[in-house]
C-alpha cells in the first residue's frame, strides 16, 4: 500500500481507538474514525504475538492488505481504519479473510458493493 494509505505512528493508532467506533466478528475488530477533510482513507494494522510467530502474522497481515486493495473503490474515504486480527485469523485463507473482512466493514457501514 501507498505510504499516504497507512497509519504508522502510535499517537495516530491511539487517536483512532479512543475517539473512533469500534465493530468486531470472530476473526477482526475494526475501529473507525471519521476524517471528513481527508479524501482517501488509511488502514492501519495490528497483529498480536498471540496469533502465530513471524511467518503467520506477516501472512495475516499481507492478506489484509491485499483485501484492502481488492476492495479499494468500495471503502468508504475519507475514514481511518485499525484492523486488529484474532486469533482465529491465523487458520483462515485469503479468501476466508476477504470475506470476514467485507462483514465486519459491511456492519460499520463502510463499505458500498455494487
Amino acid at each position: 500500500m501507498r505510504k499516504k494509505l497507512r497509519i504508522k505512528k502510535n499517537n495516530e493508532f491511539q487517536d483512532v481507538f479512543q475517539n473512533g467506533e469500534s465493530f468486531g466478528n470472530r476473526q477482526f475488530v475494526v475501529y473507525v474514525l471519521e476524517k471528513p477533510n481527508q479524501d482517501y482513507f488509511r488502514i492501519g494494522l495490528s497483529v498480536s504475538k498471540k496469533i502465530g510467530n513471524a511467518v503467520i502474522r506477516n501472512q495475516v497481515k499481507r492478506y489484509i492488505r491485499q483485501s484492502f486493495l481488492e476492495l479499494m473503490d468500495n471503502v468508504k474515504a475519507g475514514q481511518d481504519y485499525v484492523i486488529i486480527a484474532r486469533r482465529p485469523a491465523a487458520e483462515m485463507d485469503f479468501f476466508e479473510v476477504k470475506k470476514s473482512l467485507i462483514h465486519v466493514l459491511k456492519r460499520s457501514k463502510s463499505l458500498s458493493l455494487k
